[in-house]
């Protein structure tokens, strides 16, 4: 395994590894069994990171959420897992009711909705202190202001390490950084979009995003991720939820985007020339890249965790990843 710094400040920054686990459906649709099993495998290879969020997976069962925090929450019971296992969640989009969801029932961002949320998940997750909290989605009902100092009272009090943000406007995490900047305040390090090699088309609206998506890295993250050296980017969704490599799963509906045959062309030819999948490609094209980024994997075996982890040690050549970059 490799690992990478994130944050800036040494009380709260950490060490973790280059690729990063995802949860969401441990405890739901993936039984506890294989989620358990994923988990010590990944941990056995040396994994260090691993995400979720208080809303994982209300919409299995119309329910609220919580399933996965419980389960990392049995999970580090039954291994006697500690401080080495860095687990970030996320809140903002719980639905406030079953039966409801995050477009339009959130449970936001208002300072009480901070506290009471976190201390929600560290119960479900049995930990003092959260190690990286992130604000899922944005909350335009509640003044920035009142968000940047909530999630600065708990860093304040220790139950909170890192903070991070996911789904929002570059220009609203800008603000908030300015914010607490300002304010000498902690501010938000870790920014958590969906990120492939493919590019997705960005006009396209749904429920949450009327003015097209907010929830990709785009060209005005990517381009700040650039400007700010102490930003980590954790790229959700990085392989299209099995979509280059499965005949069974289409690319999602705003990836048919003028690039993406020149792009997936050039991922095969690399894949052929490595002898790795083009799902190891994309994996490993984002681990060496020269921004600072971390892939977030998901795994509903332990086989398909495996690729994954095999991507770690892929070293593409500088001509190799000269293509990947210039396709388009």
């Amino acid at each position: 395994m490799k690992y990478r710094t994130i944050g800036t400040d040494p009380n709260t920054r950490r060490e973790v590894s280059v690729l990063a686990l995802g949860a969401m459906l441990f405890g739901s649709r993936t039984d506890e069994e294989t989620s358990f099993a994923v988990l010590d495998r990944y941990a056995e290879a040396g994994g260090t990171f691993v995400d979720t969020s208080d809303n994982y997976a209300f919409w299995t069962d119309g329910g609220q959420g919580g399933q996965s925090e419980e389960l990392l929450g049995r999970w580090r019971r039954s291994r006697g897992v500690g401080d080495e296992i860095v687990i970030a969640t996320k809140l903002g989009a719980r639905p406030l009711a079953p039966g409801t969801s995050y477009v339009d029932n959130p449970e936001g961002l208002s300072a009480k909705v901070i506290r009471e949320s976190a201390e929600r998940s560290r119960d479900r997750l049995g930990v003092a202190k959260l190690d990286l909290l992130y604000a899922h989605i944005e909350d335009q009902r509640v003044p920035l202001r009142e968000t940047v100092e909530g999630f600065a009272e708990l860093v304040a009090e220790g139950t909170v390490g890192l903070l991070g943000v996911s789904n929002h406007a570059t220009w609203r995490v800008e603000r908030a950084r300015a914010l607490a900047t300002a304010a000498g305040l902690p501010g938000y390090e870790v920014l958590q979009y969906a990120h492939s090699h493919l590019r997705p088309r960005l006009d396209v609206p749904d429920g949450l995003f009327p003015d097209g998506s907010l929830g990709h890295a785009g060209p005005d993250l990517l381009s700040y991720l650039r400007a700010e050296p102490g930003l980590t980017l954790v790229a959700y969704s990085p392989l299209l939820k099995g979509a280059y490599t499965r005949s069974d799963v289409e690319l999602p509906g705003d990836f048919d985007h003028p690039g993406t045959p020149a792009r997936l062309k050039v991922l095969r030819e690399v894949a052929q020339e490595t002898g790795a999948t083009v799902n190891q490609v994309v994996l490993a094209w984002q681990i060496g890249a020269e921004l600072p980024i971390v892939p977030l994997v998901g795994a509903s075996s332990v086989a398909q965790l495996e690729e994954s982890l095999a991507a770690v040690d892929l070293e593409l050549t500088a001509d190799q990843r000269a293509r990947l970059d210039a396709a388009h």
